[in-house]
């Protein structure tokens, strides 16, 4: 009888300790933000290297991407489409940098500031953008982050609109 009894306590002890680690990671994310901000870190670098196979790789399969003045860009085909489409400006720059990382469970968003230079398809001259941007990540069954919905929001107030022609 007291053998089942240290086994029963040494069972109760493991399952217990277990579930202690596991709400430790939950409550203490740090690993998964630096994981996150190491990942915008490459994000940015991938940008420079102009490859919309490396860009889009930050993407999930299922994952959004909305940018000012375009259709939303739904699924990673159709996001690898738009990022072959923005890659193709010579004058394409894009910096980001994410001032807040929060973290629950698989669930993780940053948020933070943009500068992006690109060519204004109506002068056909380079013009400059700046805003704010949200992404949303999931965490992957790997364990590497996916952005699932990625939203850029500009500061730059649209051109007004041209004059009406006198008939």
């Amino acid at each position: 009888m007291k053998h089942h009894a240290v086994v029963f306590c040494s069972a109760a002890l493991v399952v217990m300790l277990t579930g202690c680690s596991e709400t430790a990671a939950i409550l203490t994310p740090e690993a998964d933000i630096k994981a996150l901000k190491d990942n915008e870190v490459q994000w940015n670098k991938d940008y420079e290297s102009r490859d919309p196979a490396k860009v889009a790789a930050h993407y999930a399969d299922d994952a959004v991407l909305m940018n000012p003045g375009m259709p939303a860009s739904k699924g990673k085909a159709a996001i690898q489409k738009t990022l072959t489409d923005m890659l193709m400006d010579p004058a394409l720059t894009l910096k980001f940098q994410a001032d807040r990382v929060e973290v629950t469970g698989n669930m993780a968003y940053t948020q933070g500031a943009y500068q992006m230079t690109m060519t204004d398809p109506a002068t056909r001259k380079p013009m400059n953008d700046h805003g704010s941007y949200v992404t949303i990540y999931k965490k992957q069954g790997d364990g590497s982050w996916k952005a699932v919905q990625d939203a850029a929001i500009s500061e730059v107030p649209p051109p007004a609109p041209a004059p009406a022609k006198k008939k």
